[in-house]
């Protein structure tokens, strides 16, 4: 059996491929339970919050595309996906952004005494995030906390670090071309229940960014605001568009496996 194929033999939810890519159909309380179960059992998952510019990268890039569909799971982020789905007649429950998925699991894991270990960002937004969650889940036990500035030559230091620690929950901030194939090339050997890679969280989280206010999210303009706030992602921004032509050319194909 390959890789991909004993992957999808252990996804006991139903998916829907998008351009090959298992997005779950699961709503933020299955996601939850499903990952509570995972921990309970040990077993480990690595979990994505994709959305559209991780495909279109993905489409680009063999490598990156090879974390996206070997992930144990991976949540329908981004407003894009979830469109792309209802388009194609295989629609996902909701929308399970990743920031509102950490904070589910938490809340969980603070009543259960769940260990979580934070790497990435700067040392001081690590630093300010781990402050202002112990703080909010006083029940969590933080086993272990590092920044994101690390080489190659370090994975196997940070790696055995994580290990010891033995955390439930292993949350990954760095950067989007990083974070996912680092989790995908060291999953076996960190052996966490729950390794997801959550992006620019702990920036939001240390106060550092400003999240979009709720009327935006609940229009699907998370990335408006974003834009507003932030005019030099314009560059970066046009890569939704850019989907959006794609997924409404190729049709019934967006269902086929790359």
């Amino acid at each position: 059996m390959t890789t991909t194929s004993a992957q999808a033999a252990r996804r006991d939810y139903p998916t829907v491929p998008i351009y090959g890519i298992p997005f779950s159909k699961m709503n933020m309380q299955e996601t939850v339970a499903y990952l509570i179960r995972a921990i309970e059992e040990r077993r480990p998952q690595r979990v994505i919050t994709g959305n559209p510019e991780m495909i279109m990268i993905g489409l680009q890039d063999p490598g990156f595309y090879r974390a996206l569909s070997t992930a144990d799971l991976v949540v329908p982020d981004g407003t894009g996906v979830v469109w792309t789905a209802q388009r194609v007649k295989q629609p996902v429950a909701e929308r399970v952004a990743g920031f509102d998925l950490l904070h589910e699991l938490l809340r969980v894991g603070d009543g259960r005494g769940w260990g979580v270990y934070l790497l990435g960002a700067s040392q001081e937004i690590v630093d300010e995030a781990h402050a202002k969650l112990k703080a909010a889940y006083p029940g969590i036990r933080f086993v272990g906390t590092r920044n994101g500035y690390f080489t190659d030559d370090d994975d196997e230091g940070v790696v055995a670090a994580i290990r010891a620690a033995k955390p439930d929950l292993l949350f990954v901030a760095r950067s989007m071309s990083r974070q996912e194939p680092w989790l995908a090339k060291h999953a076996e050997a960190l052996d966490v229940p729950v390794m997801m890679g959550v992006g620019g969280s702990f920036d939001v989280i240390a106060g550092k960014v400003k999240r979009a206010p709720l009327l935006f999210r609940k229009l699907r303009l998370e990335w408006f605001y974003r834009l507003i706030r932030e005019p030099w992602r314009f560059r970066r921004m046009l890569v939704l568009p850019r989907y959006a032509l794609k997924v409404v050319k190729d049709g019934e194909n967006v269902l086929k496996t790359r």
